[in-house]
């Protein structure tokens, strides 16, 4: 009977909601074989964050280590305080969130290891079998891995948000590696907003190549805020400058699945529909009747975007 470990992606006072979907699939595991979830928080000043770990549904234990190298969470410093920490807990899973952190840090954990990273799982099989989507969701394989260690970035969408209350784990101190002096830490460019964040938000509203320069997406940002939604876009609208690319919406960019998902001027490629289309209700609007974003879309306005969203503004 192995544990599992979840690596949290935090701010430092908080959990980032992809650590509660990571903490909701590690538990389909621990159901099978019988092990214990447990946590580790990584960063300087991060007891704030552990104690909300602490307070986690299902979570047994929380690992915190405190220690300046790992301030600002550069995966080169985190990857061998993950290995340590494997090694020595005798941990048979590693997950985190297939967000940017997850994304960034564990196939190097996987490679101190010596195991393959399996990315990006939808569904716990059992505690050795999962299954991914592949061709841009267009198909879903499924992967057993034989590895002693199993490494798992987890899809958050395709995962409950485990409970944030209910939990009374211990939190307990470990020792950190320090820093690896493989890179440091130059600067952070944050797009500040007043709206949700686009992963976590109920309601999103995305714009697309229809948009035509980024001087008309005020038209969308009215509308979100009427909504109190995140805005978004597709791939074809950040090549094109017209947006900033952490609006992206897609395989390339963010996987999103709010309660309501409005494509505005937005074709439907596959990459973006792969980064969407399990969203609980799609609402496209298009002039163009044959655009592949209706076959996904449970309602579909085939109209001109500058008559159609100012209406629909101001019936709101």
């Amino acid at each position: 009977m192995a544990n599992i470990l979840v690596i949290a992606d935090h701010d430092g006072t908080s959990l980032k909601p992809a650590t509660l979907n990571a903490v909701t699939a590690a538990s389909k595991i621990a159901s099978g074989i019988g092990g214990d979830v447990h946590i580790l928080v990584a960063g300087k000043g991060a007891q704030a964050a552990a104690e909300a770990a602490s307070k986690v549904a299902g979570v047994a234990k929380v690992l915190l280590a405190d220690d300046a190298a790992y301030e600002h969470q550069l995966p080169e410093d985190v990857a061998p305080l993950v290995v340590s920490t494997v090694k020595g807990g005798g941990y048979g899973h590693v997950l985190a969130g297939a967000t940017s952190v997850g994304k960034n840090l564990l196939p190097r954990v996987a490679a101190l290891l010596d195991v393959a990273a399996i990315s990006d799982i939808t569904a716990v099989q059992s505690a050795d079998t999962f299954e991914r989507p592949i061709y841009a969701g267009n198909a879903i394989a499924t992967v057993q891995s034989s590895d002693a260690v199993k490494v798992v970035t987890v899809r958050t969408t395709a995962f409950e948000t485990a409970a944030a209350e209910g939990g009374s784990a211990s939190v307990e101190q470990v020792a950190g590696a320090g820093a690896a002096g493989l890179s440091s830490f130059v600067s952070a460019e944050l797009t500040k907003s007043e709206r949700p964040e686009l992963t976590a938000a109920r309601v999103v509203v995305s714009g697309g190549r229809g948009m035509q320069s980024g001087e008309n997406f005020p038209l969308l940002e009215a509308l979100a805020d009427k909504l109190g939604a995140a805005v978004g876009a597709s791939r074809a609208a950040v090549d094109a400058g017209f947006v900033p690319n952490d609006y992206q919406v897609g395989q390339t960019g963010k996987i999103v699945a709010p309660e309501l998902y409005i494509a505005v001027g937005i074709s439907g490629a596959i990459q973006h529909l792969a980064g969407m289309k399990d969203s609980k209700v799609i609402v496209a609007i298009n002039k163009d009747e044959e655009a592949p974003i209706f076959q996904v879309a449970d309602y579909g306005l085939v109209a001109d975007l500058f008559k159609a969203v100012p209406e629909l503004q101001q019936a709101l």
